[in-house]
């Protein structure tokens, strides 16, 4: 009897959070690989969906990633016209995460006696992607634009895909949101951070995921 008593007690504190979780009662995602779903104009960046997660190469031996999160900028977007979409977005560079905090610490150390860092210093500028032209083909794109990282600019090239779009429950704020999964490569190299080369690679491949928010009202 204790132990049918206490599975009751179990399965009616479950039934009473489910109740409060506003998740469980949307019966089913929001979302839609449909642009259609929303009406376009400006959108903003999510900051804790959106992120970009780098990988190079460790000695010959094995890759290694790291993420930088806390994307912050905005996104044109017109579902009738992709082609026109723009985008203009900062990464906070002092927010690296890595799964070493060693290797954490060493990519924000600050030069010695008034050396140049290693990497991207004590300080770091944010880093900023601001596209020039975007392609599209069906449910993907070609995003060109300029990456200003650790004060130099470069031109960059993007794959992206639609992902998804639809309007947020009102439990969670409301509003339009979309998002786009991308791919594309640069050399560390290019932007004055070349420390460590062969030993761990120049090039650098990103996988980006990011989420747009158009404000309700």
């Amino acid at each position: 009897m204790r132990l049918i008593h206490a599975a009751a007690i179990a399965l009616l504190s479950t039934t009473a959070v489910a109740a409060h979780d506003p998740a469980q009662h949307q019966a089913t995602p929001p979302g839609t690989p449909d642009v259609s779903a929303i009406s376009g104009g400006h959108y903003e960046a999510d900051p804790a969906h959106t992120l970009v997660v780098w990988t190079l190469d460790h000695m010959g031996i094995s890759p290694y990633t790291g993420i930088f999160g806390d994307v912050t900028g905005m996104l044109m977007f017109d579902p009738k016209n992709p082609s026109a979409a723009s985008v203009d977005v900062t990464i906070p560079i002092a927010k690296v995460v890595t799964a070493s905090q060693g290797l954490t610490d060493h990519l924000l150390r600050a030069g010695k006696d008034g050396a140049q860092p290693d990497f991207f210093g004590a300080n770091p500028m944010d880093a900023r992607f601001v596209s020039t032209a975007v392609k599209v083909e069906r449910q993907s794109a070609t995003i060109t634009g300029n990456l200003t990282l650790n004060g130099i600019t470069k031109p960059v090239t993007l794959n992206a895909r639609f992902y998804g779009a639809g309007q947020l429950p009102e439990q969670m704020g409301g509003g339009e949101a979309l998002g786009f999964s991308g791919t594309g490569s640069i050399k560390r190299s290019d932007f004055g951070l070349g420390y460590g080369i062969p030993m761990v690679g120049d090039n650098v491949d990103l996988q980006i995921e990011a989420a747009f928010m158009k404000k309700a009202g």
